[in-house]
């Protein structure tokens, strides 16, 4: 009997290799960085520069390239989105020096800026609504697949083709990813030849009429706070994924294999946390029905428990000791994913590729200032330790704010407005 996989898995399947395959081509950077600082004589400030270099455009285009995902769909969007980043990455692979360097992985964000966003929306559409929270949770553990990956794997590449042939290899990679979406995937799932009727009954049906006009005033008011919420989780993250491998070899003076295997271990508790908070989310808002409730509980854990774990690095230079405690912090923040890339589609279903947008531009601003401001603090101090103190008041930022978030309230285009009396008016 000829096995044969439903096209809503092989879909998610296909989401999942992409959001593993971009976080490859993000983090690899951290890995080569003692290498690529040796060769090209550049301090910490300048390689925090360098991380920071992705994130510019990465910013621009979370609600630019959400609008993009809404209005052309992430057919066509995600593929050309593969090509720009498969290209930047093979290009890091002949830079000369700083100024080469930088605009290369400036390329790298242009084309990976509209990815999340546009594959939120690819999601809206092919995945049960009781089933949003694990498909973020599921492809952001991927995600976090590639981190934990990357370190040994880049290392193995480094010394097998070196640093720049690593990253030709890995560009490569992404190339063939982009045809394969290209082919398969269709905007539409009724459009699909391999669709059966018992999956389209379970999705959730097609707004009515054509593509949306975003109404951006109304909506960026419902997102800031999710904006906000989720700034202060990317500060965390990016920390982690630029600086955690040269943390490793600088603290405790390894090399760069074993730096990498601790980074490796780190980056592994992040799958797991990625996997299990959106399973949680789910499981909550199936019991109880309560949106709020789903998606706040699970973050506000996140929020608390890695600022907890962070905590007792304070007082302790053991490796093993700190690398459980990063570990741990890295595991509850990672719990946020699936609840919080699922609060774009519960407020506003209709734009949920400009939401989402939105919700990253958090991280991506988080993006740009937390491994600046991580260099410039090593250099300055040459603590390595002071920049994840730092990520703990973002961590408690973090938690107070994401019960301003209003899930369980679907956006409405004409969202009241509020006066400040405290009387509410339809907006006009």
């Amino acid at each position: 009997m000829r096995l044969r996989f439903k096209a809503t898995h092989v879909v998610l399947a296909m989401l999942c290799v992409m959001y593993f395959i971009t976080y490859i081509d993000r983090v690899n950077v951290g890995t080569a960085a003692s290498e690529i600082q040796k060769e090209l004589h550049l301090t910490n400030t300048q390689l925090g520069l360098v991380f920071s270099a992705f994130a510019y455009p990465y910013l621009l285009f979370q609600v630019i390239g959400g609008w993009v995902g809404d209005h052309f769909g992430p057919r066509k969007t995600l593929f050309w989105c593969g090509m720009i980043w498969a290209a930047a990455t093979i290009a890091t692979g002949f830079v000369a020096d700083l100024a080469t360097l930088f605009i290369a992985r400036f390329a790298l964000g242009f084309g990976e800026g509209a990815t999340f966003p546009t594959a939120t929306r690819a999601m809206q559409y092919w995945t049960p609504a009781t089933s949003r929270g694990f498909a973020q949770g599921l492809t952001h553990a991927f995600a976090r697949l590639g981190n934990a990956v990357t370190p040994p794997m880049v290392a193995a590449l480094m010394l097998w083709l070196t640093w720049r042939g690593a990253f030709v290899a890995l560009g490569l990679v992404s190339l063939i990813w982009g045809i394969i979406w290209v082919w398969y995937f269709r905007n539409e799932p009724k459009d699909h030849s391999a669709i059966t009727a018992e999956e389209l009954a379970a999705l959730p049906p097609r707004p009515a009429g054509g593509r949306p006009q975003v109404p951006w005033g109304p909506l960026l008011r419902r997102m800031w706070p999710v904006t906000l919420t989720y700034f202060c989780y990317g500060w965390t993250l990016w920390l982690y994924l630029n600086w955690l491998p040269l943390f490793f070899k600088n603290s405790y003076s390894l090399d760069i294999k074993n730096s990498a295997l601790f980074a490796s271990g780190v980056f592994f508790a992040g799958v797991i946390g990625d996997s299990l908070g959106g399973i949680l989310s789910d499981a909550i808002l199936k019991r109880t029905g309560n949106v709020r409730l789903a998606r706040l509980s699970v973050t506000v854990l996140g929020f608390a428990g890695a600022l907890a774990s962070l905590f007792p690095i304070l007082f302790t230079r053991d490796i093993t000791f700190v690398a459980a405690c990063l570990s741990a912090g890295f595991f509850f923040a990672e719990l946020v994913i699936g609840p919080m890339w699922s609060v774009p589609m519960d407020i506003a279903a209709k734009y949920s590729g400009t939401a989402a947008g939105l919700m990253n531009t958090g991280s991506a601003l988080a993006a740009i200032v937390s491994p600046l401001v991580a260099g410039f603090v090593i250099d300055m101090t040459g603590n390595w330790y002071l920049p994840f103190l730092m990520s703990m008041g973002l961590l408690a930022v973090g938690l107070v704010s994401a019960f301003l978030m209003r899930p369980e309230r679907p956006f409405e285009d004409r969202e009241p407005a509020v006066l400040p009396a405290g009387k509410v008016v339809a907006a006009e």
